[in-house]
C-alpha cells in the first residue's frame, strides 16, 4: 500500500466513522445489500466467511452476521449449502425477484409515470393498502388511492383508473406536499449528500485500496438504497423546486462508478463460491455501470 493509499484509508475511515454514527447499521440489512451489489448480479451465492469478513469491517461482529444469515434463512430470502467445512448461502428465487425489482430502480433509467387512482377490492383492504404505500401511493379513503402509474411488485385486486396529468404546476404540488411526506424524504436525500459529497469533492477518493473501495460502495448502495426505495418517487411535476433526490441520484451514480473498479477487483480476488472465485464483471454489472453513465454528475 502507497503512502497516498494510506492517507487516503485513513480518511475513508473518518469518514465510515461519521455516517455509522449517524445512520447505524443493522447486520441483517447490511447482509441484504451485500447480496444486492455483489452477490446476486454474479450468482446469488457465496461464503459465509466473506459476509463475515465485509461486515467486520463496518463493525458488524460475526455473531451478528451468523444471527442475521439465520434469520434470513428462516424469512425465506436465503438457503444454505455446505461444501466440506463450507457453508454457502444462496439468494431464494422469491428474494432473486426481489433484488431484481430493486436493483432496476437504483440503476435502472428513472422512470417518468403518469398518475393513477386504484380503488382496492375484497377483503384484504389493509394488505393491500401496504402494498400500495410501498409503491408510492397515498391513501385517500378507505378503499382508494393516488399514486404514480407504474406496475407494482404484488398483484392487487383493484380498479384501477389512469388519470390525466394535471395542467396546475402549483396545484399538483400542494397536493403532493398534502398527501406524501416529501419534506422527510428531502432531508434523507441532503443526509446522504451531506454524507457523501465529500468523496466527490477529495481527489484522494480513486486512490482507496481495494478493500476500502469495496466498503465505501457497500456502505453508498445501502445508503442510496435506504433513501431511494423509501421514496414513492412522484412524478417530476408534482415535485418541489430544486428536489435533492435528483442531485443525490447523480452523486450516487458518478461515486458508484468511481469505486467499481477497484472494487470489482477486489470481488474477484476474495469472493468464493465451492466452484471458485465470483466474477469480476457479468453482462449484469457491466449493464448497471452503463446505465449509471447516462446519470453521473
Amino acid at each position: 500500500m502507497t503512502a497516498a493509499t494510506n492517507q487516503a484509508d485513513v480518511q475513508a475511515s473518518e469518514l465510515i466513522r461519521r455516517i455509522l454514527a449517524e445512520s447505524p447499521l443493522k447486520a441483517a440489512g447490511f447482509i441484504v445489500t451485500i447480496y444486492g451489489d455483489v452477490v446476486e448480479p454474479r450468482g446469488g451465492i457465496a461464503w459465509i466467511g466473506n459476509l463475515i469478513e465485509t461486515c467486520a469491517e463496518v463493525g458488524i461482529s460475526e455473531t451478528l452476521v451468523r444471527t442475521a444469515v439465520s434469520r434470513l434463512v428462516a424469512a425465506g430470502q436465503l438457503s444454505g449449502e455446505r461444501e466440506g467445512r463450507r457453508s454457502y448461502y444462496r439468494l431464494s428465487r422469491s428474494a432473486g425477484s426481489e433484488f431484481a425489482a430493486a436493483a432496476r430502480v437504483l440503476f435502472g433509467v428513472p422512470e417518468e409515470s403518469g398518475w393513477q387512482f386504484v380503488q382496492v377490492m375484497g377483503p384484504a383492504v389493509e394488505e393491500a393498502m401496504q402494498s400500495l404505500r410501498r409503491a408510492g401511493h397515498a391513501r385517500l379513503n378507505t378503499r382508494l388511492a393516488v399514486g404514480p402509474a407504474r406496475p407494482m411488485a404484488a398483484a392487487i385486486p383493484a380498479l384501477i383508473f389512469r388519470a390525466d396529468v394535471p395542467q396546475d404546476h402549483n396545484a399538483l404540488q400542494a397536493f403532493a406536499s398534502e398527501y406524501w411526506d416529501l419534506a422527510g424524504h428531502a432531508e434523507a436525500y441532503e443526509t446522504f449528500l451531506t454524507q457523501f459529497r465529500v468523496l466527490s469533492d477529495s481527489p484522494s477518493a480513486p486512490g482507496f485500496s481495494p478493500a476500502m473501495a469495496l466498503t465505501i460502495r457497500l456502505l453508498l448502495v445501502h445508503r442510496f438504497r435506504t433513501v431511494h426505495l423509501h421514496d414513492p418517487r412522484l412524478p417530476a411535476a408534482a415535485l418541489p423546486d430544486n428536489w435533492p433526490g435528483k442531485a443525490a441520484r447523480q452523486l450516487f451514480a458518478q461515486l458508484y462508478r468511481r469505486l467499481s473498479p477497484a472494487t470489482d477487483a477486489f470481488v474477484a480476488h476474495t469472493f468464493v463460491t465451492a466452484s471458485g472465485p465470483l466474477a469480476a464483471s457479468t453482462p449484469t454489472t457491466d449493464f448497471r455501470l452503463e446505465m449509471l453513465a447516462h446519470e453521473a454528475i
